[in-house]
């Protein structure tokens, strides 16, 4: 599945759920966080437990999807937040 122009991190993840030989659990969210040092956390799709309209769980944690920074599956990048758009997640 090649990066296609204009998807959303939203889309991106519906797709991995919900398209017929994709599997949402193998895939890896990168997700800012300003707590860390490297200022982003890797949540592995197998840990989402709902996605919502602006959102998705994550245990107990409610997560809105601006501030994925990146989604990789099977090694290949699905999603890549633009730079300036990076500054507007932290």
């Amino acid at each position: 599945m090649a990066k296609k122009p204009n998807r959303t991190a939203r889309d991106v993840l519906y797709e991995l759920k919900w398209r017929e030989g994709k599997d949402l659990r193998r895939a890896e969210i990168w997700y800012a966080d300003r707590t860390r040092a490297e200022e982003y956390k890797i949540i592995k799709g197998k840990e989402i437990t709902e996605l919502g309209r602006g959102y998705f769980l994550s245990g107990d944690s409610m997560l809105p999807y601006y501030k994925i920074l990146r989604i990789v599956y099977d090694d290949e990048v699905l999603f890549e937040r633009q730079e300036s758009e990076r500054k507007t997640a932290k």
